[in-house]
């Protein structure tokens, strides 16, 4: 896909996946998150990003934080993705084949305010 995603004229209204997972989550051996940004990539969605917690529970309640003496510390990763509730929809469906056994997806209602895929945000004007 290239060039910005409209949104639409009504672009004040879009819709917020957030895909709540460990980083030691695993799809078909890779990073469960890497996983997610390429599918939402492949869908055309917008955009995503990768947010890397430094301390969280989930629903077995154990607490992972960084320790340094383990080798495994499955850290929280919550991954966002914003655009039209149709889109968000059709990925909820995708996400649903590939988180099998684990994560949290939510979806909220936002008001976007600016979205522009454009070269300024990379220093051009």
């Amino acid at each position: 896909m290239t060039g910005p995603v409209k949104l639409g004229d009504d672009a004040a209204s879009g819709r917020l996946l957030r895909v709540f997972l460990g980083e030691d989550d695993r799809i078909a051996g890779e990073s469960a998150a890497r996983a997610v940004v390429e599918a939402a990539r492949a869908m055309g969605l917008a955009g995503a990003t990768v947010l890397h917690g430094s301390m969280g529970y989930g629903a077995n309640s154990v607490v992972h934080r960084p320790e340094p003496w383990r080798l495994s510390r499955d850290l929280p990763v919550v991954i966002e993705v914003v655009d039209r509730e149709d889109r968000i929809d059709a990925f909820v469906a995708r996400l649903e084949e590939l988180l099998v056994g684990g994560g949290l997806i939510t979806v909220e209602t936002v008001r976007v305010l600016r979205y522009d895929g454009g070269s300024a945000a990379h220093g051009e004007r």
